[in-house]
């Protein structure tokens, strides 16, 4: 079959981007700001780091489990061993899950998702405070992972990538808002 014996939809089919089936907002753009392909390397590098955190843990906890054993003498050394044990690697195992999290959301704000932006903001927080009350922030590993996240989630507020992160409720363009609320279009 030749271009001259295609049909008008199958011409408009190659012309109009195959539909991904992922919404407007995700959608990948050409290429996204220079700030943001930075963060998303960032926020790899706060999660690899973060990771490592609660991998060094593990790795001495003898050590950590001596110091149970003589800070609390109520309980047996087998108990003690098992409960700080079990601790450290739910502790990696949330570490790697919430890393993992870190890196969907930051591919996710990296395609101009707003709401991922959101997420990162949130998910931040929450691993400020734990940091804070786990005193993990005597590690200078846990502190470098934390300062490498803030620097990723203060380059996706920079003004410069603003229109790369829409908002999604916005009204559509050539609408007024009482016109938009009526449902017609402005002259």
């Amino acid at each position: 079959m030749t271009s001259s014996d295609e049909s008008d939809d199958e011409r408009r089919a190659k012309e109009l981007p195959q539909a991904s089936g992922v919404p407007d907002e995700t959608r990948a753009s050409p290429a996204a700001p220079v700030p943001v392909r930075v963060s998303f390397w960032l926020w790899v590098v706060s999660a690899l780091v973060q990771v490592a955190c609660y991998v060094v843990p593990v790795v001495f906890r003898q050590r950590i489990i001596e110091q149970n054993i003589k800070a609390s003498p109520q309980y047996s050394a087998a108990q003690v061993a098992s409960g700080t044990t079990t601790f450290l690697v739910v502790l990696l195992i949330g570490a790697v899950s919430f890393s993992a999290l870190y890196v969907l959301f930051a591919y996710k704000a990296r395609q101009g998702t707003r709401s991922a932006r959101t997420v990162l903001t949130v998910f931040f927080g929450i691993a400020l405070v734990f940091q804070f009350f786990f005193g993990l922030f005597q590690l200078v590993l846990a502190l470098l992972a934390m300062l490498v996240a803030l620097v990723a989630l203060l380059l996706m507020y920079l003004p410069g990538v603003w229109p790369y992160f829409p908002k999604t409720g916005a009204a559509p363009v050539g609408l007024e808002v009482d016109s938009f609320l009526r449902g017609r279009r402005r002259p």
